[in-house]
């Protein structure tokens, strides 16, 4: 065989390969015929294409640029989860003041997801004691809006941005008894102080009798069982003492703030 017919049949063999931007496709794969200057100049086109996923990237990077944005230049902050079924006439809500206020005077902002119940309360403290009141509130198929103490409020689409939000700008958690959405920002950082995906901080559960069980559970079962190291228990301190959730909160911000002008080396 010669050269130029055997080079013919491995053109041949060899899959055809189009572009449609930086993606590839081989074989049967089809990419279309329309490209993207003529889907992006084209009127006659129905409205669908702000439902696809390309475009819920371009939501979700905005969503993260508006967040850094607000936030960037926000000072120290602590945020505090808890229900947003708490009465204002509960011990629950009295205490989610308390913590408010006590984490303001000690110069931190006081981050909440904006709702009601021991988001306002906390909101509610700081706001009373002069503070930084901030609120990261989420879109629902039902009515909550930001509660009347947020100073700073930014509403959200997506449950990750916010708890990106959360995560990147606190340099503790505050969990006030509360429901699923508190177990999941509670072992949300959990996960990632354990994982060492971020540097860790504080996690604070207040209220001994509420999340007890909870514990004892974590206890006897997750750690007897080799789930987790009996080390892990240690990131969680547990208490119904307003001055010792700011007093652990202080002294691990002292200690990280030494750390943070410590080289690579000298760690």
């Amino acid at each position: 065989m010669s050269s130029d017919a055997a080079d013919d049949r491995a053109a041949k063999a060899k899959p055809q390969t189009q572009f449609r931007g930086p993606v590839l496709f081989r074989r049967d794969r089809e990419p279309g015929v329309r490209t993207a200057d003529r889907n992006l100049l084209d009127t006659r086109q129905d409205s669908e294409w702000v439902h696809s996923d390309p475009w819920r990237v371009l939501r979700i990077q905005a969503e993260f640029v508006e967040g850094f944005g607000a936030l960037a230049e926000v000072p120290r902050a602590v945020t505090v989860f808890g229900s947003a079924r708490t009465p204002r006439d509960s011990a629950e809500y009295a205490a989610g003041v308390d913590i408010g206020k006590a984490l303001a005077t000690e110069g931190f902002a006081v981050i909440t997801g904006g709702g009601p119940g021991a988001m306002e309360a906390a909101n509610r403290g700081a706001v009373e004691a002069n503070g930084f009141s901030i609120g990261l509130g989420i879109e629902l198929p039902f009515e909550q809006s930001l509660n009347d103490w947020v100073d700073l409020g930014i509403n959200f689409r997506y449950f990750f941005v916010r708890k990106t939000m959360f995560v990147k700008y606190s340099q503790a958690f505050v969990c006030l008894p509360g429901g699923f959405g508190t177990l999941d920002e509670l072992f949300e950082a959990l996960t990632l102080v354990q994982t060492k995906k971020i540097t860790r901080f504080p996690i604070i559960l207040f209220g001994t009798e509420f999340w007890g069980g909870l514990l004892t559970w974590i206890r006897g079962t997750l750690v007897d069982s080799g789930k987790i190291s009996p080390e892990d228990l240690d990131l969680l301190h547990v208490t119904d003492d307003v001055n010792e959730v700011v007093n652990i909160i202080v002294h691990a911000a002292s200690e990280r703030a030494g750390i943070d002008q410590l080289g690579v080396e000298d760690r």
